[in-house]
């Protein structure tokens, strides 16, 4: 069921009559509507996968809740582990089992043995990627007492599960999350404009700027030998606003259908394209996702606290592990990688370019630069 379609507009009505109007004012109700909503509305792509949100949820309810109980730093790291490998085993097995075995037989190849192993038709579950980092993190935060661990196992399993974030994000914290199923809701209309603004205005990046983009898009990609090297470049740039729209559409839809019903979700974009330099764009890009590999990843392999050649590993880990999330092929990992290279220099760099008595050149530099910037996150 895609936000764009009309299944989902009628979709989209019925749960808003059930949890404002037949459910009104009754807080466990509203929920277990959100919650049945959610898995009917995961159902519509694959029924079957609704049982790896229940493991995920079932799993990490009960470890947050065994943490809550032991002290034992022995035992606590058990269960954090568990639960680690746990859901990132199922997002391995199936997002990256067949990645790992055409990368193992091709590896052989290069040496003149050929070996026959047999790739699974593994589909993959659609969103397990959102949903197993948003449970990770829960998880996680609990073991670093961060929160407190959820005892209502109805408002957990609605958190993991929430529709309108799902399967495209963005990918929300525990913390500003799951509280808000705890919190009585009373529909205003100043909500429900700004929910329905924001809807239609991700409808407008999805539909007028990213399929339009698409088109043309398409049929470049899909005949490179017929076009020369510029056209081949707008190609790039429109499929950069292909992306774009794509992916900043999808959680605008989403932001704005939360707050239809009460719930604030986290800006996952802020006009990445106005960025001046790489650094600026990573922290307008995919913001939940970013933060994600940040406070995750990131700090906990000791972030910039050590030595500069450890830091520029601990970035290099981050950006090539964010290329591996966003797809299972070697081009995702590629790009990673790129963008590492790319944001490495700005990273390390104090130094600030400013213009004083002139706001023209300092505007030209600032377009300038952006164009630089947008150029570069196009060829990578």
């Amino acid at each position: 069921m895609y936000f764009n379609s009309l299944d989902f507009a009628l979709f989209l009505l019925i749960v808003f009559i059930l949890y404002w109007f037949v459910f009104k004012n009754k807080l466990k109700s509203q929920n277990i509507v959100l919650l049945i909503s959610s898995y009917v509305f995961y159902s519509f792509w694959d029924w079957r996968f609704l049982s790896l949100i229940l493991i995920s949820t079932l799993a990490d309810y009960f470890i947050g809740k065994a943490l809550s109980k032991t002290n034992a730093q022995n035992h606590r790291k058990q269960l954090l582990y568990s639960s680690i490998l746990l859901n990132l085993g199922l997002l391995c097995f199936f997002k990256y089992y067949n990645f790992f075995i055409d990368s193992f037989t091709t590896a052989f190849s290069f040496f003149g043995q050929t070996i026959s192993v047999n790739s699974l038709n593994i589909i993959l579950p659609v969103g397990i990627s959102f949903y197993t980092f948003q449970t990770l993190s829960y998880t996680i935060d609990v073991y670093r007492k961060k929160i407190e661990p959820s005892n209502n196992l109805i408002n957990f399993a609605a958190f993991v599960s929430f529709f309108p974030q799902l399967v495209a994000g963005p990918i929300e914290r525990a913390a500003h999350l799951l509280p808000q199923f705890s919190i009585k809701k009373q529909f205003t209309f100043a909500n429900g404009r700004a929910g329905l603004r924001q809807i239609l205005w991700g409808l407008f990046k999805k539909i007028v700027i990213a399929d339009q983009c698409a088109k043309y898009v398409d049929v470049i990609f899909n005949n490179v030998d017929d076009y020369s090297g510029s056209t081949l470049f707008l190609g790039a740039v429109l499929f950069s606003f292909q992306i774009y729209g794509d992916f900043s559409g999808y959680s605008d839809i989403a932001i704005g259908t939360a707050r239809l019903f009460g719930f604030n979700l986290k800006q996952n974009f802020a006009f990445p394209y106005f960025s001046k330099n790489i650094k600026v764009f990573w922290s307008r890009w995919h913001i939940s996702l970013t933060t994600w590999f940040r406070d995750y990843l990131y700090i906990p392999l000791g972030g910039n606290r050590k030595s500069k050649l450890i830091t520029l590993r601990n970035i290099f880990i981050v950006f090539v592990v964010s290329g591996f999330w966003h797809g299972a092929n070697w081009t995702f990992i590629i790009w990673g990688i790129i963008h590492a290279i790319f944001f490495i220099p700005y990273y390390f760099s104090n130094k600030k370019t400013a213009i004083k008595n002139n706001k023209y050149k300092a505007l030209g530099l600032n377009v300038v630069k952006t164009l630089f910037t947008f150029t570069l996150v196009t060829l990578a």
